[in-house]
Parts: C-alpha cells; sequence; structure tokens
C-alpha cells in the first residue's frame, strides 16, 4: 500500500509518501507545495489543488491520510488552513482517493507510543522507524511522513484488522 501522508496548510502544505508491504515501510517521495504570500488567497487555493492533482498523478496513492486540524490560539490563520485543507480533500475526492484523517494525538500515539510526545520525539522515531540519516526537513514535509506513518502503522495493526472484521 502507497500512503500520501499530507500536513495541510495555504502556505506551506507538507507530504510524505511511504510505501507498506507487511511490516516492511518504505519511504519513497517527501516534500512541500508552496504557495507565494503575495498571492491573492484564491489563487493560492487554486495552487494548491493543480499541484495536488499533479502530486497524486506522478505518485498513484492508494490512500491519503491527513492531519485533522488543532485550533490553536491563532484563529485567522486556522480559517485560511481550513481553507487549504478543503482543497487537498477535494483534490483526493476527485481521484476517488480514500481518505484517513488523525489527530496530532493519534499521529504521536502510532509513532512514538505516547500521544503527548514532543515535536521531536516523533520526528525521531520517525527517522528511525523509516531508517533515514537524518530528520526530513522541512519540518511540514517530517510532519507529513508522521501522518502517512501514523496510517502506514494504524491500517495494519491487528486490532484494526479485527475491528473491521464481520
Amino acid at each position: 500500500m502507497r500512503i500520501l501522508g499530507i500536513d495541510p496548510g495555504y502556505a506551506t502544505i507538507g507530504f510524505g509518501v511511504v510505501e507498506v508491504n507487511r511490516s516492511v515501510l518504505v519511504l519513497k517521495q517527501y516534500g512541500t507545495i508552496t504557495t507565494p504570500a503575495q498571492m491573492d488567497f484564491p489563487q493560492r487555493l487554486q495552487v494548491i489543488f493543480r499541484d495536488m492533482q499533479q502530486l497524486i498523478d506522478t505518485v498513484h496513492p492508494d490512500a491519503m491520510a491527513i492531519e485533522e486540524l488543532f485550533w490553536g490560539h491563532n484563529v485567522t490563520t486556522g480559517i485560511g488552513v481550513s481553507h487549504g485543507r478543503g482543497v487537498i480533500l477535494l483534490a483526493a475526492a476527485e481521484n476517488q482517493l480514500p481518505i484517513y484523517e488523525y489527530t496530532p494525538m493519534q499521529i504521536k500515539q502510532a509513532v512514538v507510543g505516547y500521544g503527548n510526545a514532543t515535536k521531536k520525539q516523533v520526528m525521531d522515531m520517525t527517522r528511525r522507524l523509516l531508517h533515514m540519516e537524518r530528520v526530513a526537513r522541512p519540518d511540514d514535509a517530517a510532519d507529513a511522513i508522521a501522518v502517512a506513518l501514523c496510517h502506514a502503522r494504524t491500517s495494519t495493526s491487528l486490532l484494526r484488522q479485527t475491528s473491521h472484521s464481520p
């Protein structure tokens, strides 16, 4: 199974592609989609949609895993990220790509084994599990890899298999 992990945004969207075959995890690709700050917001959303379409066409994922939004103190930024996330979900839906959503706590739990793990702990464990020489940069890409890894570990767990059996 090839999983496209997404760390949503509108200025910088992280992505990571993880392939899982039984218990073997392989990082295939990672990076970011960026939009220029001086560009009008509707056009930024258009860039995100087009780039997501191209990414999906290029990597041919079997599923998309995306981080759910955590509303912090800056609601204005959160609204922009929500719009960007909506466009990302639309691109996945347009390609009939199954979408799986995970909270930050679920991602930390799946990757580190502790729902209150620090960002540094998640990044280091991601690096170790995928046998990477160093932590992925920028942080948005590293976060997206962790989202993909979360889905890989969650979707192949014995608990999930038994919970969906007839």
